[in-house]
């Protein structure tokens, strides 16, 4: 099975393990002195267990055969030393990599978390939330299990291998290259499964991903999907999401335990011709017991690492694939973070007066297009001076959320300008441009934490003007009596509280960041009667000394606007205040009489929505 969009790119393209690897080292470079430490006592573990089958050979052809027990007990000593010192050297090994690892793990965190913040809304537009969310945990996760058992000790592996070899081509000659005779078809078996293994693990985490995509979609509408009787068509879903899932997890078993399989296969037929050839050459008397035993326990050594190695190729191929995908995120484009002025000082405006007839905000013959075949806005204009509140109505999917979505560059333009005191906003880094504006939605967002940390979300100029915001748009009144106040606790998206009093919030949180321009988008539609006049004198606090855009369904919302424009199939129609709109007798009169009398109306063709 083969997914399209995102999880097709995920799993096709070349190995480059070179390459990845020389990019993850950077990760690890601030762990140098770790790493040295490690790689310090590699040798000396290879070299406790390479004296091991030594000492047995000494204490078998030097005192057991002849019969001579003095000086066994010494042997017996040193052995037991050797263990000792291989333990205690081993428990420093794996400490300090696993150590190592959870660092470079929650470093890779950081940066990815960063960088996927930093990422234009149209990714997310088209990536689906499982998939990112699997990058973020399980595909760092995997790094660590690399540093548990993969990466660093395969040095080890390589200097045991190598000592084993000179050891034993030392001891016997004939004996060594009759044993190592199967090594050739070993080592081209491990290296045909390694492509194999490669793509099976490209397969598992590309189908990982879109089964955390869809969890999150279904446990986010589950209300919908109860309210609707859907259970039992998302649980098929679900279902074959997981059978994919766990299809592509077959395969990488399948070449696991095959491989495993055959290295224990060969690892026997090489001490079975140890046995043969041995017991042979014992017979005639030219090797001796002490060696026969040696080179067996020599070859168990020298297939362990080996024998294991179907185990590190699982993790290692399986964080190669990670970081496949981990590369990918990180070499997308973030947004245009054009430098810019830094924060200053903005004039603040006299309430109920335009300061100048010069625009504080300048749209210039936009033209915007979230797919190339509809066009959100055609040649757009609009001015809007220092303090004035205008409102711009029209029926769904006309342009109006787009026009807010392009002042603060969640998307870029594609054709004209946006200018705020004069200065293209392209110019601006997006900081500065955002620190300037407060947008106010319909769905308002609260996150965990207390009612005071989602008013300031940890700025520190806003964490000063916390009670003085919510003084301003009537949000006090129904925090001080809580139980706890400012310190109540928000639970996952605000559920404890009401619709009103989480939008309420969010005016409050606009306010301590004190912006030069507001943006209200349906900021009254998701309330009901009740709750819609206190949002109204909430907003009313919100709007006062600032130059205020309001997007509004509500026609009775906006009609002390100072001025109101109608959009329509991304285009302005109509412009003026609500009398010399209803006098015009045009489309807001329409929209007027639609609301109030019931009378129909022409509706627009969609072409807001993002792709």
């Amino acid at each position: 099975m083969r997914h399209g969009g995102i999880y097709a790119e995920e799993i096709t393209g070349k190995a480059y393990d070179t390459r990845i690897l020389k990019r993850f080292a950077r990760y690890v470079k601030p762990y140098g002195g770790a790493i040295t430490v490690v790689l310090l006592v590699l040798p000396l573990v290879a070299a406790c267990r390479l004296a091991q089958p030594w000492i047995i050979k000494q204490a078998i052809d030097n005192h057991i055969t002849t019969g001579r027990l003095a000086g066994l007990e010494g042997i017996a000593v040193l052995f037991l030393g050797i263990l000792l010192t291989e333990g205690l050297l081993a428990y420093l090994e794996v400490y300090l990599l696993q150590s190592v690892g959870q660092r470079v793990m929650s470093d890779m965190r950081g940066e990815l978390f960063q960088h996927v913040m930093g990422l234009p809304v149209s990714w997310f537009d088209r990536t689906p939330v499982g998939s990112v969310v699997t990058r973020l945990t399980s595909d760092v996760e995997v790094l660590g299990e690399m540093f548990a058992s993969g990466i660093i000790t395969i040095v080890g592996d390589i200097l045991l291998l190598i000592g084993i070899f000179s050891i034993m081509l030392w001891m016997n000659l004939k004996l060594s290259l009759v044993t190592f005779s199967i090594l050739p078809l070993l080592f081209y078996l491990a290296w045909a499964f390694r492509r194999k293994m490669r793509q099976s693990f490209r397969e598992v985490r590309a189908r990982l991903g879109r089964l955390n995509a869809s969890l999150a979609e279904s446990i986010g509408g589950m209300p919908i999907i109860q309210a609707f009787n859907r259970q039992r068509d998302e649980e098929r879903r679900f279902r074959e999401l997981n059978a994919s899932y766990r299809d592509a997890n077959l395969p990488v078993i399948f070449w696991d335990a095959s491989l495993y399989a055959i290295v224990e296969a060969l690892s026997s037929v090489a001490v079975a011709l140890i046995i043969w050839y041995g017991g042979g050459e014992i017979l005639r008397g030219t090797l001796t017991f002490g060696v026969l035993v040696a080179f067996i326990q020599y070859i168990e050594k020298f297939f362990s690492p080996i024998r294991d190695l179907s185990a590190k190729y699982s993790v290692m191929q399986g964080a190669m694939a990670a970081l496949e995908r981990i590369f990918a995120l990180l070499d997308t484009p973030v947004g245009d973070q054009a430098p810019g002025t830094g924060d200053r000082e903005t004039e603040k405006p006299v309430p109920g007066s335009f300061q100048s007839q010069v625009p504080l905000i300048e749209l210039r013959n936009i033209t915007f297009a979230y797919r190339d075949s509809e066009k959100a806005l055609q040649d757009f204009s609009l001015s809007v001076r220092r303090g004035e509140r205008v409102a711009l109505v029209g029926e769904s999917g006309g342009g109006k959320t787009t026009i807010t979505r392009l002042l603060t560059r969640l998307y870029e333009i594609d054709n004209g300008a946006i200018l705020i005191d004069g200065i293209d906003i392209r110019t601006m880094s997006a900081s500065d441009l955002r620190h300037r504006i407060g947008i106010v939605l319909q769905d308002p967002c609260l996150f965990a934490g207390s009612i005071e940390f989602n008013i300031h979300l940890g700025d520190e100029q806003a964490r000063k003007r916390v009670r003085e915001a919510a003084a301003c748009v009537g949000a006090d009144r129904f925090i001080e009596r809580l139980p706890a106040g400012y310190q109540e606790e928000v639970r996952e998206r605000g559920n404890n509280f009401s619709v009103g009093e989480k939008q309420l919030i969010s005016f409050a949180r606009a306010v301590a960041f004190d912006p030069e321009i507001l943006v209200l988008d349906e900021a009254t539609a998701s309330v009901d009667s009740t709750s819609e006049q206190m949002i109204q004198d909430g907003i009313k606090g919100l709007m006062r000394g600032r130059t205020s855009l309001i997007i509004a369904h509500r026609l009775s919302t906006i009609q002390d606007a100072d001025r109101i424009v109608v959009v329509q199939h991304g285009r302005k129609l109509e412009e003026g205040t609500h009398q010399q709109l209803m006098q015009s007798r045009g489309v807001y009169f329409r929209l007027h009489q639609l609301q109030f009398n019931g009378v129909p109306t022409v509706k627009t063709t969609p072409a807001e929505q993002p792709s």
